[in-house]
């Protein structure tokens, strides 16, 4: 869901008293080392063999799937991926945007469409995974109450989780993580002001799209980051997760302990393609060299790798939408 192609037409401690590098600490503990916990959904779908559209069986347990703005999905159910076959294995969509949320940008990434044909899909015929969510996520830069410190990030990520939870409640949510979107979205007008969404310059205001200091502290970032995750983990029964790339991730938390979070499940959009004509099979597109690169820390084997945005992503716009693969044996129970 990456959106530069869019500016063209994605414990409860004392640690609530103990500010600074401890929130953060503590957060970037609970975020590296959460446990998977229970889904919200029923028990996802699962095929042995997913036919691909070269007759070859795909891995057990993947599926292809699509993202954010609608994608026209043709025939009758149970539907079949749109463009590139297969079966239709899940929908994914921005359930909210911090800038839609602080009254600046009108633009909601969401398909009613998509999300009920993935949702029939799994609910009667048993395949995919239905319904994601995932939220466009604002950096300490657009909070109105930004000071600087670790705790005002902290709890600036903790309200935008709960104002996901709150839209998520409003849905048909089968997929059991939730994820933080954490992009730059350069020039992407009615979706963010802010050219970097607040990760690495404070604005003058959230809807101003004036910068009035360049510069933000990874521990900072990572603050705002924690009281998302935890929200999610405390609050839920939902597991928080995350859509980033390793490029952008390294932009706002740098290569240190901050940007560190194995064991967080993740949602990646490279190595992305703009052609349709090699599907993945797995984490790689067929007969190329080209596969999924995941970040902090990251890989492919890992078992908290479940998304790979293969093509719409990441400027590389196809002509139709944004294409996922989807690993629902990774996927928390």
């Amino acid at each position: 869901m990456r959106l530069n192609r869019w500016a063209r037409a994605r414990s409860p401690q004392s640690w609530l008293t103990a500010v600074g590098v401890a929130a953060v600490v503590l957060g970037l503990t609970a975020a590296a080392n959460a446990p998977a916990r229970a889904g919200a959904g029923a028990n996802r779908g699962r095929e042995t063999s997913r036919p691909s559209p070269r007759g070859k069986p795909g891995p057990p347990g993947f599926w292809y799937g699509t993202d954010s703005f609608p994608v026209t999905v043709s025939g009758s159910a149970p539907y079949s991926e749109p463009q590139i076959g297969g079966k239709y294995g899940g929908y994914i969509g921005m359930t909210g945007n911090w800038a839609t949320w602080q009254h600046c940008g009108g633009k909601v990434a969401w398909s009613d469409t998509n999300a009920a044909d993935a949702d029939t899909n799994f609910s009667t015929y048993h395949l995919g995974i239905g319904t994601g969510v995932y939220w466009f996520m604002g950096g300490p830069g657009v909070d109105p109450h930004y000071n600087g410190t670790t705790a005002e990030a902290f709890a600036w990520g903790q309200q935008q989780a709960a104002r996901t939870l709150s839209d998520v409640a409003k849905l048909t949510v089968t997929y059991p993580v939730i994820f933080a979107d954490v992009e730059i979205p350069g020039n992407a007008p009615g979706i963010s002001p802010a050219a970097d969404n607040g990760w690495n310059s404070v604005y003058t205001s959230p809807c101003s799209g004036k910068v009035s200091k360049n510069g933000i502290a990874a521990s900072v970032d990572r603050a705002d980051f924690n009281g998302f995750f935890d929200e999610i983990a405390r609050n839920s029964n939902f597991t928080p997760g995350v859509y980033s790339s390793a490029p952008v991730w390294t932009s706002i938390f740098g290569t240190g302990g901050f940007s560190h979070i194995r064991h967080t499940f993740e949602w990646t959009y490279l190595g992305d393609t703009s052609s349709l004509s090699h599907t993945p099979d797995g984490w790689c597109l067929r007969d190329t060299s080209t596969c999924a690169q995941f970040y902090g820390g990251v890989t492919s084997s890992d078992s908290n790798a479940v998304m790979w945005q293969w093509s719409g992503g990441g400027g590389t716009f196809n002509g139709f939408g944004d294409f996922d693969q989807i690993d629902a044996n990774r996927t928390p129970a």
